[in-house]
């Protein structure tokens, strides 16, 4: 394993050691099959973002279906790395953080891998909250959760775990669950405790 100097996943620092040292077991080197069912069922092409998207394979594949995407992440390290290996889709890759992008327009989807999950638990509502501004009601937040009932499982990552009745409080008065189900793809480090969702932004008070 490589010696690391930066051990907080706040800090953009931790994830442009990792990126620079290709130390990404959270990285499935492709695009998961729920979310490839998802664009092929889904009633119309969606304005796309995807936050924290580490090596953007799901930016390239859903640009390729002609959807308006764009995928963020703070980390510089990362940023390159998504843009050597998704090549002429690199463009739709840029240098944000998540809690202060400002999109042109509002996404009509956000699509979530590994990145709640990437930042200690101490920013859960914070996160959950910045999904429910950025999303217009009945605007969808889709992709994969990583759920564990062990306490301690929690506090150790990333990723850190949640259970799920933390999460459906955290959720509760800002989406509505649509779609709820068990991954047969997971890599290893997610398998067993990971569940693809989709939730939509209820009509609503405003976030904050």
């Amino acid at each position: 394993m490589a010696d690391f100097v930066s051990r907080d996943p706040n800090n953009s620092c931790f994830w442009d050691e990792r990126f620079s040292k290709n130390f990404t077991p959270w990285d499935k080197g492709a695009v998961p099959q729920d979310l490839r069912d998802f664009v092929l069922t889904a009633p119309s092409k969606m304005r796309t973002l995807i936050p924290g998207c580490g090596n953007g394979y799901e930016a390239a594949f859903l640009a390729q279906a002609g959807w308006d995407v764009t995928a963020i992440d703070f980390s510089p390290a990362a940023v390159k790395s998504a843009q050597m290996a998704i090549g002429e889709w690199s463009r739709h890759v840029i240098e944000a953080d998540f809690f202060e992008y400002q999109p042109a327009q509002a996404p009509e989807l956000i699509y979530e891998r590994a990145f709640f999950c990437a930042l200690p638990p101490v920013r859960r509502q914070e996160i959950v909250l910045r999904w429910a501004e950025l999303l217009s009601p009945g605007a969808l937040l889709a992709g994969y959760f990583f759920f564990d009932t062990n306490a301690d499982a929690s506090k150790k990552g990333p990723p850190f775990s949640i259970s799920d009745q933390i999460w459906q409080e955290l959720m509760a008065p800002h989406f509505t669950l649509l779609t709820d189900r068990a991954v047969n793809d997971s890599i290893a480090v997610f398998e067993g405790r990971e569940r693809w969702q989709i939730w939509q932004r209820s009509p609503a008070t405003n976030a904050r």
